[in-house]
Formats: C-alpha cells, sequence, structure tokens
C-alpha cells in the first residue's frame, strides 16, 4: 500500500502588476518570509521564490483573471503547491503568518 502525503492547504492571493499586464504573481498571505513574519511568500514565473510586503503589493497591482492566473496556477501545482485561491487576505492570515514566524 502507497502512501500519498499532501502537502496543507495554502491560501494564494493572484495579482497582476499595474505596470506590466504580462507580469503575475502568487502571495502566500500565511507563509512567512522573514524571522518576524513581515513579509510573506511570493512567486512570479521569472525570479520564482521570493518575499513581499503584501501591503505594497496589494497597493501596486490589481487581482488577476481567471485567464491570466491559469498559467501560474498550473505551475505552482506542478511543483507540489496545494492552494485555496482567496482574493484577499484577512487579519487571521497575517495574523497566521507572524504566530509561524515566531515558530521557526
Amino acid at each position: 500500500m502507497t502512501t500519498v502525503i499532501q502537502e496543507p492547504i495554502l491560501p494564494v492571493v493572484l495579482r497582476v502588476w499595474r505596470d506590466d499586464p504580462d507580469d503575475v504573481f502568487a502571495l502566500f498571505p500565511t507563509d512567512p518570509a522573514d524571522i518576524d513574519g513581515r513579509y510573506c511568500g511570493c512567486y512570479q514565473h521569472v525570479g520564482q521564490h521570493s518575499s513581499a510586503d503584501y501591503g505594497h503589493c496589494i497597493a501596486s497591482s490589481r487581482p488577476a483573471t481567471d485567464e491570466e492566473a491559469a498559467p501560474l496556477l498550473e505551475e505552482l501545482q506542478q511543483i507540489g503547491y496545494n492552494l485555496r485561491v482567496i482574493r484577499r487576505a484577512n487579519y487571521c492570515h497575517h495574523d497566521e503568518r507572524r504566530r509561524a514566524a515566531r515558530t521557526c
């Protein structure tokens, strides 16, 4: 019998930079990218994994349409992410990121 380990569900916010409509990116609001949990994890086709200031990214971008987001979602799922797409992070998401940073 083979045991399949499934990654935990990770909330993701999919956005497009206002000044570059071809540049779709993913924000992981519960994933800490620094020791304090101030920054969250993010992902883009070019550059791939990085850290991001959630508030700045939201202010500088717009929501990605389903068509724009599809290739990036597929790429993330192929590398093992188990995602739940959300439009915006709420206080609980940010609090979870800060708590996770403190436990690392």
